[in-house]
């Protein structure tokens, strides 16, 4: 893969018949070494005996290969009856914070442009209607280009003043799913400047907000809620039912380092989902050095 992860996919497969798909994902780091089933297993039927089918032989590679644990993370509704089978398969809570967009916030777009407005907070429908007449221009971009660079810089000074690292995979997202018209990033530009911007992956039957930043200078100008609006209209033309603002704070506490960012996802109307918390399942002592790391950054950063 571009970003240097070795990843391996495996099909399950029942009487000649596909009923389970996995992505493994090599993660070498410096706190530990494990397998990474991102958003995954995909499968018919999430049974145990599917899942310990897998398990045999990814524990075979795992030990070949000398990584210390699994981590699974399944798209699974948090009510999920068949969560309680995982946990007598070995798997525990990973120690690590709601890193995966597993509480979500999606939007039901199937409604009229009107509906949505009205379904907003009061706010948020004065704010998109004040940045329309401040004469900022919205450009939608496809494929790699010096635009790209303008929202790039502004992404990594976001990540330097919240405090959290940056997304690797943004150009090549781009370049990769830009062409398939999967990926557009609409950047906001205002007097020949480009000043926000929002990365929205259009997948299925949904479009999901993936990565966005503004210009601090330009704050008082409402541009992020600018370019959602107009990345919900783009998603309501081709036909999507859902739009998903990805991760939101799992509670409402004010010290939350997401609170700020729940408020204004949460403004736009819509509905929470809740999925299953990532889980490990260690295969050696080294998993519990990573288990504590990751615990310790978890307290550290507020979450």
């Amino acid at each position: 893969m571009k970003l240097g992860f070795t990843t391996v996919r495996l099909g399950l497969f029942e009487n000649e018949s596909l009923i389970g798909l996995v992505q493994i994902v090599e993660i070498k780091a410096k706190r530990g070494k494990y397998l990474h089933l991102r958003h995954g297993p995909v499968l018919s039927v999430f049974t145990k005996s599917h899942v310990e089918a897998i398990l045999t032989y990814l524990k075979v590679y795992a030990k070949e290969s000398g990584f210390s644990f699994i981590r699974m993370s399944p798209l699974l509704p948090i009510e999920d009856k068949t969560i309680s089978l995982v946990r007598t398969m070995g798997f525990r809570n990973a120690p690590i914070h709601n890193m995966d967009a597993e509480i979500c916030w999606v939007l039901d777009i199937t409604k009229s442009e009107d509906e949505l407005l009205m379904g907003m907070r009061k706010s948020h429908r004065y704010l998109i209607k004040k940045a329309v007449k401040e004469n900022i221009k919205i450009i939608r971009l496809e494929n790699a280009s010096k635009e790209l660079d303008s929202f790039l810089r502004l992404y990594g000074q976001l990540a330097s003043k919240r405090g959290f690292v940056a997304h690797r995979g943004l150009v090549e997202e781009l370049e990769i799913l830009g062409p398939q018209k999967e990926a557009v990033l609409f950047l906001a530009e205002y007097e020949g400047k480009i000043i926000g911007g929002a990365l929205i992956d259009f997948v299925g039957p949904m479009a999901i907000y993936h990565h966005g930043a503004t210009d601090d200078a330009y704050r008082n100008m409402s541009v992020s809620y600018l370019l959602q609006w107009e990345a919900i209209q783009e998603a309501k033309k081709r036909g999507k039912k859902m739009y998903n603002f990805w991760g939101i704070a799992p509670t409402e506490s004010k010290k939350h380092p997401w609170y700020g960012l729940t408020l204004f996802k949460t403004g736009f109307g819509g509905e929470k989902r809740s999925f299953l918390h990532a889980m490990d399942l260690p295969l050696t002592l080294s998993y519990w050095k990573t288990f504590l790391i990751d615990m310790l950054t978890k307290v550290r950063k507020g979450y």
